[in-house]
């Protein structure tokens, strides 16, 4: 990514982040109390987290609901809207592993029921 489209990017993606974690879906708010301060494996977790990178030519960034750089792990939490955006997340999903880093999607609803259960889901990936 060259410096001067970083430089562009970096506080926009800044201030998205910092928007999303304002209004954060009670889903989110439950993951997070659960893996937030290396509580979970001892491993460092980011909320609404970007990640860079350049398709086609274009420098630009998705912003990750949770992310371990340490596992190269994502978490996304999937709400109704995930419904009917699919071929978008699958899209999605294909250029962050293209960036080497694997993607866990989890229904909100799994983490409003049984945070606990979605937990052991996700150790079972690391």
């Amino acid at each position: 990514m060259s410096l001067n489209i970083k430089a562009k990017l970096v506080p926009l993606a800044k201030a998205r982040c910092r928007e999303l974690r304002k209004r954060q879906t009670k889903a989110e708010e439950i993951f997070w109390s659960r893996v937030r301060n290396k509580q979970f494996q001892g491993l460092k977790f980011y909320r609404q987290y970007p990640l860079f990178f350049d398709l086609l030519g274009k420098e630009t960034f998705y912003i990750a609901d949770f992310y371990c750089h340490t596992k190269q792990l994502v978490v996304e939490l999937d709400g109704g809207i995930h419904d009917r955006q699919k071929e978008q997340d699958k899209l999605r999903d294909g250029v962050i592993e293209l960036l080497g880093i694997r993607v866990v999607r989890i229904q909100n609803k799994d983490v409003l029921e049984d945070v606990e259960e979605v937990i052991k889901r996700i150790s079972c990936v690391l």
